[in-house]
Parts: structure tokens; C-alpha cells; sequence
């Protein structure tokens, strides 16, 4: 017997104005799933280049489960304007295993104005 075909899964969570962002991803019992996750981080750059004399920067880092995956800081360019960082992971999840997906951003002289997880499921072939 075939199993009939599932609407793969689509989990978001975002924010304009928080340093930190979670995203939990359920757990499925029939089932594993491997999920294509991104995070991404959009911040203002001052119109001034330096703030207190230091030169403007944004950092953003991806925990899955408590476990750092990546993490980078970069200055931030586009005075007056906008920069970002992005990020992509795929990851598997196992029948009965959930998932939290943590985004963590720091800035210095910046500020953030968008920060977004999504996590898209990769249904096999």
C-alpha cells in the first residue's frame, strides 16, 4: 500500500525589533524529515560611519538544539541604508525528534530591523 503524498512543511518565525528569535519545528512520529532552514538578518547602518568612535558591525548566530552551527560577525556597510548576514542549514530530523532553532543577533552602531527563520521540509523524490 502506497502512503498518500504530504504537503511538505513550512515553519516560520520573525521579528523587527528582538535580539533573539525562536523557532520550534514539532516532532512527526510516522516519519523523518530533513528540513532546509535559513536565517536571516537585515539591520540600519547609521549615516555616520564610526559610533562612539568605533566602527558600525552586526553578528548573527544559529543554535539548533542549544548547539552552535555557525556564527559571523561582519561590519556593517551602507551608511544611511541597509545591510544583512544570511544563512542556510539543512537538517534531518528523526521520527519523533522536534527541533529548536534559535537566531541570535549583536550589533554595535547598528540596528536591527528584520530577523527571520524559516524552515522549509525537502520532501525525498
Amino acid at each position: 500500500m502506497t502512503r498518500p503524498p504530504t504537503a511538505p512543511e513550512f515553519w516560520q518565525a520573525e521579528t523587527s525589533s528582538d535580539s533573539v528569535l525562536l523557532l520550534r519545528i514539532p516532532s512527526v512520529l510516522s516519519r523523518a524529515r530533513i528540513f532546509d532552514i535559513d536565517a536571516s538578518v537585515v539591520v540600519a547602518v547609521p549615516d555616520t560611519v564610526e559610533h562612539r568612535g568605533l566602527p558600525p558591525w552586526h553578528e548573527l548566530t544559529l543554535e539548533v538544539d542549544g548547539s552552535r552551527q555557525w556564527s559571523r560577525r561582519v561590519p556593517s556597510h551602507n551608511p544611511g541604508s541597509t545591510d544583512g548576514l544570511d544563512y542556510h542549514l539543512r537538517w534531518r530530523l528523526e521520527a519523533g525528534q522536534s527541533a529548536r532553532v534559535r537566531a541570535v543577533v549583536t550589533c554595535q552602531g547598528s540596528r536591527i530591523r528584520h530577523l527571520q527563520i524559516v524552515a522549509r521540509e525537502t520532501l525525498p523524490d
